[in-house]
C-alpha cells in the first residue's frame, strides 16, 4: 500500500471514525484514509468501555470535556435514532453515603446545572428507594438523561459512514516513523507509505508515541490504568435499574467503584483502577516491558503515586481480592452477596498525566510537527465523540 491522499488519519477507534466522517461530510470528493493497526477498527478503549451516555456532570464548567459531553450526547441519540442503533435512557444516581459526602454531591449538582444537563434532581432516601429499591445512601444526585448503547456498534456505523464519503479504512497499517516531504507529510506504517496534506492523530494509548514520532513534546505522558470489573449473576440483575455510582474520591482520581447495567442485559460491576502492565494489557499477566518501564520511571507516574499510595495499594488489593470488591459494593446495595459476582472484563483507560504527577483533567487538540494530535481522550471522549469529530474538523478547516 503506498497512497497519496488529501487527509490521513492516525487511528480507528471512534474519535479518529468521527473525524473522518465529520471532514468528509464537508469536503466530499477528498481522499481520506484512516491507518488502524489493529485487524479492525475500535479494538481497544472503543471496545472496552463501559457503554454509558454520559450526561456531563463531573466536568469543570467551560472545559472541554464539559462542552462537548453535553453537546455529544444530545448529538449522539439523535444519531441512534437515525440509524438504528438500540439505546436505552435508564438513569443514574450518583449516592452520598453520609454526610461527610453531600458536600461533594451538591458540588457535582452545581455542576451539572452550570454544564446544562437537564433534568438533575436533588433526592433523599424515600425518592432514592422509588428509583433503586434495593440501594442505600444518605442522598442522592438523579440525572434522568444519562444512558447506555453498544459503542462498537456506533463506531461500525461511523465507519460505514466514512466509507459511504469514499474514505478508506487500512487495518493492520501500524505508523512506525513520520516525515516531512516537498510540504506534505509521509507516514511510514506495516502496510506502506502514505503521503497526505493534512494528518490527524486519534491514536489513543499510543497518542504521545506518535506524537514523538514528530518531535512534539514528550509531555503530557499516556499512562495506561487497568479496570477490572466483575458482573452480576443474572438472577440477581433486578437489583439494579439505573447506574448507580458513588461520590467521587477527592484522595483519588478516579470515579471509583460502580454498577453499570448493559445493552446485552449483563450489569458489570466496578472497575478498580491499577496500572497496566501493557498499553494493551486487558489482563494481570498481560506484561509488556517497554510500557511498564516507560511507565515507572517516568516522574510524573513517580509523584502522582507517592501522593495516592494508599489509595492505589488498595485499589489494587481490591483487583485481587473478591471479599474487598464486594465491601465497595454492599457500600451502595447491602444485598449483594460473593456469590452474585462472576468474572467480568476489563478496559484500558488512556491517561494522560503530566510531569507534576497530574493527570490531564481535559480533552487536549493541538498541532505540532505539522499534524492535529489529540493528545488526551479518555472518557466521555466516546459520548462526545461527534462534538470531538465536529471540533478536529473545525481546526483542519482553519489549517
Amino acid at each position: 500500500m503506498d497512497v497519496s491522499a488529501d487527509i490521513a488519519v492516525i487511528g480507528g477507534g471512534i474519535v479518529g471514525l468521527a473525524a473522518a466522517r465529520e471532514i468528509l461530510a464537508r469536503r466530499p470528493g477528498a481522499r481520506l484514509v484512516i491507518l488502524e493497526k489493529e485487524a479492525a477498527p475500535g479494538q481497544h478503549q472503543t471496545g472496552h468501555n463501559s457503554g454509558v451516555i454520559h450526561s456531563g456532570i463531573y466536568y469543570a464548567p467551560g472545559s472541554l470535556k464539559a462542552k462537548l459531553c453535553v453537546a455529544g450526547a444530545t448529538d449522539l441519540v439523535r444519531y441512534c435514532d437515525e440509524k438504528g442503533i438500540p439505546y436505552r435512557m435508564i438513569g443514574k444516581v450518583i449516592i452520598a453515603r453520609n454526610d461527610e459526602e453531600l458536600p461533594r454531591l451538591e458540588e457535582l449538582h452545581r455542576r451539572g446545572v452550570a454544564n446544562g444537563v437537564q433534568g438533575l434532581e436533588m433526592v433523599g432516601p424515600e425518592r432514592l428507594r422509588e428509583i433503586e429499591p434495593h440501594a442505600v445512601g444518605a442522598r442522592a444526585l438523579f440525572s434522568p438523561n444519562t444512558g447506555i448503547v453498544d459503542f462498537t456498534a456506533v463506531a461500525r456505523a461511523y465507519a460505514g459512514d466514512v466509507r459511504a464519503g469514499g474514505g478508506e479504512i487500512h487495518t493492520g497499517a501500524q505508523v512506525t516513523a513520520v516525515r516531512q516531504r516537498d510540504g506534505r507529510t509521509v507516514l511510514v506504517t506495516t502496510a506502506g507509505d502514505v503521503e497526505a496534506a493534512t494528518v490527524i492523530a486519534c491514536a489513543g494509548v499510543y497518542a504521545d508515541r506518535v506524537a514523538a514520532l514528530t518531535r512534539a513534546p514528550r509531555s503530557p505522558r499516556i499512562v495506561p490504568f487497568r479496570g477490572d470489573y466483575w458482573v452480576l449473576r443474572p438472577q440477581r440483575r433486578h437489583l439494579v435499574n439505573t447506574l448507580i455510582y458513588p461520590v467521587p474520591d477527592p484522595s483519588f482520581p478516579f470515579l471509583g467503584v460502580h454498577f453499570t447495567p448493559r445493552m446485552d442485559g449483563a450489569c458489570w460491576l466496578g472497575p478498580n483502577a491499577v496500572l497496566a502492565f501493557s498499553r494493551e494489557g486487558y489482563r494481570l499477566r498481560d506484561i509488556n516491558r517497554r510500557d511498564l518501564q516507560e511507565a515507572v520511571t517516568f516522574r510524573g507516574f513517580q509523584r502522582l503515586a507517592r501522593k495516592y499510595w494508599k489509595t492505589g495499594l488498595a485499589e489494587m488489593w481490591r483487583g485481587v481480592s473478591k471479599r474487598a470488591f464486594l465491601r465497595s459494593l454492599q457500600d451502595y446495595i447491602p444485598e449483594v452477596r460473593a456469590a452474585d459476582m462472576l468474572p467480568g472484563p476489563a478496559g484500558v483507560r488512556a491517561q494522560a498525566l503530566g510531569d507534576d504527577g497530574a493527570l490531564v483533567d481535559d480533552f487536549i487538540v493541538h498541532r505540532s510537527g505539522g499534524m492535529l494530535h489529540v493528545r488526551n481522550a479518555p472518557s466521555p471522549a466516546a459520548t462526545s465523540s461527534l462534538a470531538i469529530g465536529r471540533l478536529i474538523a473545525d481546526e483542519v478547516e482553519q489549517g
